[in-house]
């Protein structure tokens, strides 16, 4: 997890000063503690707070192109990497790092915003182009990875979470009640809506481009959803659908695999998260930490279960107790990140 920030000129405006970009990332800093990065020119800032996943040595961000007229943030990771820098290399592009950062920099150098459809990963990330004076800003498909947006007398912040939006210093915290009203419906508000007035959120599977002085945003995917017909019909060839199933689930585990550091697990106890581990564990074997939460409330507490897949498994188990102190000690701090009330604890 990494966090980005960015402030960009749409109109005549003061240029984005260091400080205010520092401010931006100093309240992100829970995202990235690894390092800062920045880049300032006419008009533009972008920052990001870096966690190191991939290319521990030589993946600073911001990252540029081979002639400094593309730079990107990025929050996130991009599975299929290591293929698609294989396509590009062949295609003439010549990298500097190791990382999954600079594929999706490369990416949109080639494909423009095409380059999204190609990416097999969760993240938000933003593009500046210096020549064309032009903003990419994209979200992954389910909206995994967050990003935030807000438009100011003339001016466009983003960012991975409100808060450093608010920390620039030009945005006003305000509450909007109808948002509101959809957390009380929906448990959460509904994007491009959040908690505060006139700060939104990009949707899942949208792009932003900001040319000064417009600004546009449009969908590049959408769920697609079978017909009621389709949904109720009988499964033409049900062990296809498994083996399928199977398939996809194991290549998914694969491909979250690929990482400089190393990759654990979590137990909740369930089907879900134990299919996971498994899948993880013919990867990794017995080298696999797994990691799961107990409650001292019985009616919550499914340790036992988790306890038992563990030893199945054979994974270097660690247990977080969580007490009822605990909990409601933390609580601020749970409503401090997620920027939204909190209608269930599952959420």
């Amino acid at each position: 997890m990494c966090g980005i920030a960015g402030v960009v000129n749409l109109a005549d405006a003061p240029q984005p000063t260091e400080g205010a970009m520092r401010r931006m990332l100093a309240m992100i800093r829970h995202r990235g503690p690894d390092e800062f990065g920045i880049l300032l020119g006419d008009g533009v800032a972008l920052g990001n707070a870096r966690l190191s996943i991939v290319d521990l040595s030589s993946g600073q961000q911001p990252i540029s192109n081979e002639d400094d007229s593309l730079w990107i943030v990025f929050n996130g990771e991009v599975f299929n990497h290591v293929d698609l820098r294989r396509e590009l290399e062949a295609r003439g592009h010549r990298f500097k790092t190791h990382c999954d950062t600079e594929v999706v920099l490369h990416g949109f150098e080639e494909y423009g915003p095409r380059c999204l459809d190609r990416f097999n990963g969760q993240f938000a990330f933003a593009i500046w182009n210096r020549r064309a004076r032009k903003l990419f800003l994209a979200r992954d498909r389910l909206g995994v990875r967050p990003v935030f947006y807000a438009v100011k007398d003339g001016v466009l912040f983003f960012a991975s979470e409100i808060k450093a939006l608010l920390a620039e210093g030009r945005l006003a915290a305000r509450l909007d009640l109808a948002a509101l009203g959809q957390v009380f419906t929906f448990w959460c508000p509904l994007a491009p809506r959040t908690l505060f007035q006139d700060i939104h959120e990009l949707p899942p599977g949208h792009f932003l481009v900001a040319a000064p002085p417009e600004l546009r945003i449009e969908p590049y995917w959408e769920v697609d959803f079978p017909s009621e017909a389709e949904f109720r019909a009988p499964p033409a060839d049900e062990a296809r659908l498994v083996a399928e199933l199977a398939s996809l689930l194991e290549d998914a585990a694969r491909i979250r695999l690929r990482a400089d550091v190393p990759v654990g697990a979590y137990l909740s106890g369930g089907l879900d998260s134990s299919v996971i581990a498994a899948l993880v564990r013919e990867h990794v074997g017995d080298r696999l930490h797994t990691f799961s939460i107990a409650f001292d409330d019985a009616q919550f507490d499914e340790s036992e279960h988790q306890l038992r897949m563990a030893r199945h498994l054979g994974t270097e188990h660690h247990i977080l107790r969580a007490s009822h102190a605990e909990i409601g000690r933390v609580f601020p701090d749970v409503i401090w990140h997620t920027e939204t009330p909190v209608m269930r604890t599952a959420l």
